[in-house]
């Protein structure tokens, strides 16, 4: 559900704003708002699943996830969609780390790294269901890409609370850290509010420089009490774990390029090519596809490779997609020679770089601190997201041409990709990695 709603909410985009108005300033927080939530409450719901069960934190998490986007459907305005749009986040905040600790629970920790890939494969196959299960249901209304979760959400919770294993609770596991998730709330919403609001207040405004003065304040305090509190949200300690660190450095930057992707491509199909938005979801389709077919492939050498070598092609891959767009982009529709190969070329890239990424990080850790390792790897994607797509908006609001605008937000997206790729490389194995399990490289990176 959380991977299918990224995909069919920004296809339906465009649809949301003819509907109940709004500039693309405003209406990307139908996007920012579910995505600065989750980064904030994604460690604390992990660690509220090592204190008291993953399972029930899990079918908690579908429980809310599911009347939230219910809520979504039904909202009358900008405003209550955006409130409603919380409420999903915090849903989806609930269940994905736990989701992941259920699974790293159930697997032997030789199959952990296969399992984790498995994982953000499944995640990859709602994304190739996405755009054009996006625009079928946009064709009927844009509410319908919200009531879609809510069968889906009451059969998991079903068979869910039949069918889940008991995997034990850490009861003297500590409360974890609210404050420091308001912090780190407000930190990130402030930045991202001032980069989607400067193009129109200025950004030498009062209301600009005060919100990014928040920001850095936010930030820093949010710094300070992870490096002060006995149990912050952010273990900064964990980072001293080299492969843990370069997994989460990678994520955000390739997450913040992808976010970028993912909503330059939808609006320059419909509000450029002037696509409907089931044609949009058409064009974007093969994207998506490819990413469980290179994941299957990729999994086969992982073993005697190492992740090291998968996260760097596929970061510069990726680049290379959006760089197609940038040479071969017109306002003329020209799919075949333009979109496709991008999107065909930008999948491949996925499907090696990003699950790469988060099977480094959940494996870096033990496996009894998988729900932590998932939170903390996917609140950096969401904040990377939040600010992707801010600088996105940031660009599109300026006074140059549409089709430069959209190239600038590209080239970005190729800088994110080449950063992401030399990260990548401090995945690289000293050794053959069939020489240890992943257990013994973890033991040998703490000690």
């Amino acid at each position: 559900m959380s991977n299918l709603d990224l995909w069919i909410v920004n296809v339906a985009f465009v649809d949301i704003g003819k509907d109940i108005g709004g500039s693309v300033s405003s209406l990307s927080w139908v996007l920012n708002a579910y995505a600065v939530t989750l980064a904030a409450l994604l460690v604390p719901a992990g660690r509220w699943g090592d204190r008291i069960g993953h399972r029930q934190v899990f079918l908690a998490g579908v429980a809310l996830f599911t009347v939230a986007s219910l809520l979504c459907a039904l909202a009358p305005n900008l405003g209550l969609l955006v409130a409603a749009r919380v409420l999903q986040a915090a849903g989806a905040a609930a269940q994905l780390p736990t989701s992941l600790g259920l699974l790293m629970a159930a697997v032997e920790p030789e199959r952990r790294t296969h399992a984790a890939r498995q994982w953000s494969a499944v995640g990859a196959l709602a994304a190739v269901c996405g755009p054009v299960l996006g625009g079928l249901l946009v064709a009927l209304d844009w509410r319908w890409v919200f009531i879609v979760n809510v069968p889906i959400g009451i059969a998991a919770v079903v068979l869910g609370a039949r069918m889940l294993p008991h995997p034990p609770a850490r009861e003297r596991e500590p409360r974890p850290d609210l404050l420091g998730a308001a912090l780190l709330t407000l930190g990130v919403a402030t930045l991202t509010g001032a980069l989607v609001e400067a193009p129109d207040w200025g950004w030498t405004s009062g209301r600009v420089l005060g919100l990014l003065a928040l920001a850095v304040a936010g930030s820093t305090l949010f710094v300070w009490r992870c490096a002060r509190h006995a149990h912050p949200i952010l273990e900064l300690h964990l980072l001293r774990v080299r492969r843990f660190a370069v997994a989460n450095a990678g994520t955000f930057t390739f997450g913040a390029g992808f976010a970028i992707m993912l909503l330059s491509n939808s609006l320059w199909c419909q509000e450029v090519w002037h696509y409907s938005a089931l044609r949009t979801g058409l064009a974007m389709a093969p994207g998506p596809l490819m990413v469980p077919f290179v994941t299957q492939w990729s999994a086969r050498l992982v073993p005697r490779l190492g992740l090291g070598p998968f996260v760097a092609a596929g970061s510069l891959i990726f680049g290379v997609g959006l760089l197609w767009r940038v040479l071969n982009v017109s306002v003329t529709p020209s799919y075949v020679t333009d979109l496709l190969p991008s999107m065909l070329i930008s999948g491949v890239g996925v499907g090696l770089a990003l699950s790469s990424f988060i099977a480094a990080g959940a494996t870096a850790l033990p496996a009894d601190r998988a729900a932590t390792a998932s939170g903390t790897l996917n609140s950096g994607r969401q904040i990377a997201s939040s600010l992707g797509v801010a600088v996105l908006v940031t660009l599109l609001a300026g006074s140059r041409s549409v089709v430069d605008q959209f190239r600038d937000g590209w080239w970005v997206g190729i800088a994110l990709a080449v950063v992401s790729a030399v990260i990548g490389l401090g995945l690289l194995e000293r050794r053959a990695p069939a020489a240890a399990t992943a257990r013994t490289a973890v033991a040998a990176e703490t000690s």
